[in-house]
């Protein structure tokens, strides 16, 4: 029997709600009527969700592929209110929330039967938990100082009834598979790679819900990245990594051959070069962020400390609770959140998404308008001064829904080009007596603390960091370092931007689990940035050579 090799992800191509939501919302309404009179205390609000998931991966290392992969899992999830919207089991007593909604594995099949019985069980469950958590919070509230305005616990919003088509994925595995082999064996004589892996990710996801609001929704969308790792040591014993990464909602979308070899190479130039950089000294002076590293800059500091579910917690930091309408960026930089935006610079966006894990349709929220706050993102747990949600409550399948980033865009006023920005840079490394400011090119990802227990600080991980000297001698490139920094004083010290955004996509983590974001924002010239050396495990490299060339084919 011959077999094919092009696997075919199936597609809600329906104009019509699906049989699976005809079952979740009978047996919805059925449990919704009885514990809503039944149950002490009463249940406001339920909602039945089945996140059903395909994706697949294939790896590469030195010409050969190590990992093939598919799988498929359907999530059923139940989550359940008990109290009031005013006062409920969700009510936020010393920073502790729910963090888990009750879940089960579903069967690939809409089996009536099957489905209503898991859901039943679902629901048997969270009530359970429910009740059990409201007698806490109730309980632990009376200790605890009245508010001076108190805030609802969750907020009423339309019901929406909506079906959103996912496209069908298509991907040659075999086609992949020998692209993938010739990329990986470009570093088969890189002495600097210890390990490299070239790797496709794709899923594609369908989400379904429904409330006892009235709300049934299908909706979700595709993924699919190359990844590019390179890793290595330094002679002092630093781990190294050259990282390249790609983006978009299709495999057919990911660039074609000769730009994914153009990367590779770049990869391994890359960490040739870092393997004999120099590690600085800790410094504190100015610095140009590329629109990649500036993005990942305003997702850390920025876009963490506007999520709404933070204002009215009593053990977050709280930096931005009390400045809507007050100005917290420079006049000169606004700030939008978009899960409607696709796309952008011709990069696909991993943010952008129909309607959130609350059933609230997604839109554009200018977030800051010429350094002024005007809101914050929100879910559909009220925060002061804000009673109802601009479509960022978000999750991963198994956790409860918090407000959380999507799109995150800084759009600059009068923006400079990239000559002028260096021209700049270095102006404000002579003013401060400096000898070099600092470029930061390509970033990993970050970090940031936003409880009150912990240090207000952020942490930003740069794989590619040059000097830049004054003396027109040529850029340095340099290893080992991280940004580090606290909010307020670093936004204070953006003094330019760029006039080209960069993109970054990645995935946040956080209380509702990983989720896919973007950032979006122009180079950024800051007065001031502090980097701190990089930690260092001290291993040695490895004693032994690399194999000769035959030991590797």
């Amino acid at each position: 029997m011959a077999l094919s090799f092009v696997y075919a992800l199936s597609a809600q191509t329906s104009a019509t709600l699906s049989p699976l939501t005809a079952i979740l919302d009978g047996e919805l309404q059925r449990n919704f009527s009885i514990l809503s009179t039944k149950s002490q205390p009463s249940v406001y609000y339920m909602a039945f969700s089945v996140t059903d998931e395909d994706s697949g991966s294939i790896s590469a290392s030195l010409g050969g592929i190590t990992s093939d992969s598919r799988s498929h899992q359907r999530l059923g999830e139940c989550t359940l209110r008990v109290g009031t919207p005013d006062f409920d089991n969700f009510h936020v007593v010393d920073g502790d929330r729910p963090a888990y909604t009750a879940t089960a594995p579903l069967p690939e099949q809409d089996d009536p039967a099957a489905i209503r019985l898991a859901f039943w069980r679902l629901t048997d469950a969270a009530q359970r938990s429910a009740d059990q958590r409201f007698q806490q919070v109730q309980t632990a509230v009376k200790n605890k100082q009245t508010p001076a305005k108190a805030i609802a616990d969750f907020s009423a919003e339309p019901p929406v009834a909506s079906v959103v088509d996912v496209p069908a994925m298509q991907v040659n595995a075999e086609e992949w598979k020998t692209r993938l082999r010739k990329l990986s064996v470009l570093f088969k004589d890189t002495p600097a790679a210890i390990s490299s892996t070239v790797s496709l990710n794709w899923r594609r996801e369908l989400k379904t819900l429904v409330n006892s609001e009235g709300t049934k929704l299908q909706h979700g969308r595709t993924f699919a990245t190359i990844s590019i790792v390179a890793r290595g040591k330094a002679p002092d014993g630093e781990d190294l990594v050259a990282l390249e990464s790609f983006d978009a909602e299709d495999p057919s979308r990911l660039p074609k051959p000769p730009a994914l070899d153009a990367a590779v190479r770049k990869a391994i130039a890359t960490l040739e070069k870092l393997r004999n950089a120099a590690q600085p000294d800790p410094f504190v002076g100015p610095a140009i962020l590329s629109g990649r590293a500036a993005g990942v800059f305003f997702h850390e500091i920025f876009g963490h400390r506007i999520e709404g579910h933070r204002q009215a917690d009593m053990q977050e930091g709280q930096t931005f609770s009390n400045s809507v309408g007050k100005p917290v960026l420079p006049e000169f930089l606004t700030v939008v959140s978009d899960a409607t935006l696709h796309t952008t610079s011709d990069a696909d966006l991993n943010g952008w998404y129909a309607f959130d894990d609350e059933g609230v349709a997604a839109r554009r929220v200018t977030l800051v308008d010429k350094g002024i706050l005007k809101t914050f993102l929100l879910s559909r747990t009220p925060a002061p001064g804000f009673d109802h949600s601009n479509g960022h409550g978000r999750k991963q399948a198994g956790y409860e829904a918090v407000s959380r980033q999507s799109n995150l865009i800084v759009v600059p006023a009068n923006p400079v080009s990239e000559t002028e920005l260096r021209r700049m840079l270095l102006e404000e490394a002579r003013k401060q007596g400096k000898t070099y400011g600092l470029y930061f090119d390509v970033v990993m990802g970050g970090y940031t603390q936003t409880r009150r227990e912990t240090l207000q600080s952020f942490t930003v991980i740069p794989l590619v960091v040059y000097r830049v000297y004054t003396d027109g001698r040529p850029d340095e490139l340099v290893r080992g370092v991280d940004i580090v920094g606290t909010p307020l004083s670093s936004f204070a010290r953006i003094i330019a931007a760029g006039d080209k955004p960069g993109v970054f996509n990645g995935y946040c983590g956080a209380e509702s689990g990983q989720v896919p974001v973007s950032a979006i924002s122009p180079a950024l010239l800051v007065s001031e940035i502090e980097i701190q050396r990089k930690r260092n495990t001290g291993d040695r490299p490895p004693l032994l050579s690399r194999p000769a060339e035959g030991g590797l084919e």
